[in-house]
């Protein structure tokens, strides 16, 4: 890990501050700064929401320069390089090493899922973009608390637009092969099939597929629609693709969170104009702190944040919201996990609190791309308010079946 001379002297300092006023621990543990983590990845498939993430929360503690409940605040990032044991490494540094009082991350659900133990045993909060279920679910983490949303969150009401408003009866489905695209497509699926729709072709593509070919070449197409669940650039790879091989108006597509991100969505051409996506969030939102935050993002980026963005600033209003109610006092983890779950404020996606299992509780827009001011945008035709993890399932009955996957919902027709 580099050497940061800024954040040592200002370490330093404080402590040295302290020692010479005599202070007790505890109000000597106060007068430093509150130590955060970011746990993100800035290599391979997924580093463009990566990076995203380090901005997103960059501008947030600019805002608030660098200081929550009247305590100065340092950030140290780290990059997981979206492997497990890496990941798990890296937060095993966060905590013992640089000593935070909480994390932000990690961004991926295999990378929450090898670092669950450790959380708990390490006592740390942690606010993850990652969608891993079980971890707000049959697994509960009692040191989780997400804000963004898990993995099917988002596709749940997708589903349902898909069924009840598009009226698509028959639908295929393709998502990235790992536990977010497992889960995302799981989701979507058992929502689509309860409200009377058939999803009759189920597709996993590697994460880091070369080339999308010879699954565009597979998809059926008697057909109403086909759901994509891609993380990071590859809605946009394989979107891109599908126009290349002329099916673009042959088959209708929808998105779930990632598909169409913002970010993804920079980098297509007119082709992309009408597609449907389904997320917590959009740049478009028209609230005050969104407005303020596309365009602080927009002046030091030139483009608008997309969900990877969107999500660590978020967590930065959630963070500040909690760390205010304990007047900065961050050390007592135990009361600082539950501040963190108390919160309910209106941020950058909405009004927001969580449920009993640290997950969030909050709007979902149904967005279509369209072009403002010369660029592609996804605009909100629809909401979906006070959207749960368990949709409108009966939580226990929910929990009773297994955790989204590849086989379950199993496939009921073709």
């Amino acid at each position: 890990m580099t050497f940061n001379r800024r954040k040592f002297i200002r370490a330093t300092g404080a402590a040295a501050g302290a020692s010479l006023l005599g202070s007790p621990a505890i109000v000597r543990a106060q007068s430093e700064p509150i130590r955060l983590g970011l746990l993100t990845v800035k290599t391979g498939a997924l580093a463009s929401g990566g990076i995203d993430m380090e901005r997103g929360l960059t501008i947030f503690l600019k805002e608030k320069n660098y200081t929550l409940g009247g305590r100065k605040v340092t950030l140290t990032v780290a990059d997981t390089g979206a492997v497990p044991a890496q990941s798990r490494t890296k937060m095993q540094e966060l905590v013992e090493r640089e000593k935070v009082h909480a994390v932000v991350g990690p961004l991926a659900a295999f990378e929450a899922l090898a670092m669950d133990d450790y959380i708990r045993t390490a006592q740390i909060p942690t606010l993850p973009v990652a969608g891993a279920e079980d971890m707000t679910q049959r697994k509960a983490n009692p040191w989780f608390v997400r804000a963004t949303s898990t993995s099917a969150q988002c596709a749940h009401p997708m589903a349902d637009y898909c069924a009840k408003h598009l009226k698509y009866k028959r639908m295929a489905a393709i998502a990235d092969d790992f536990a977010y695209g497992h889960e995302m497509l799981g989701g979507f699926q058992k929502v689509f099939e309860d409200a009377g729709g058939t999803l009759v072709q189920k597709l996993f593509s590697p994460l880091n597929a070369p080339d999308y070919g010879t699954y565009i070449a597979q998809l059926k197409t008697d057909i109403d629609g086909v759901f994509l669940g891609f993380a990071g650039s590859n809605g946009f790879r394989f979107f891109k693709q599908f126009n290349e091989y002329g099916m673009k108006g042959k088959l209708d597509l929808v998105g779930g969170m990632t598909a169409f991100d913002e970010v993804a969505l920079r980098n297509m051409g007119d082709y992309a104009l009408g597609s449907l996506s389904s997320c917590w969030y959009s740049a478009t939102l028209n609230n005050p702190i969104n407005r303020k935050f596309v365009a602080a993002y927009r002046a030091d980026n030139g483009y608008d944040p997309g969900q990877y963005a969107s999500g660590t600033y978020l967590y930065g209003e959630v963070l500040a919201a909690a760390i205010e109610a304990l007047k900065g006092k961050v050390e007592d983890k135990q009361a600082f996990i539950k501040a963190l779950r108390a919160v309910r404020v209106d941020t950058l996606r909405g009004p927001i609190a969580f449920d009993d299992y640290g997950n969030v509780v909050g709007n979902i827009y149904i967005r279509k791309v369209e072009k403002k001011d010369d660029r592609l945008v996804n605009n909100p035709v629809y909401t979906y308010s006070n959207v749960s993890q368990f949709w409108t399932y009966d939580p226990k009955e929910f929990l009773k079946h297994p955790v989204y996957s590849r086989d379950w919902p199993p496939m009921k027709g073709a």
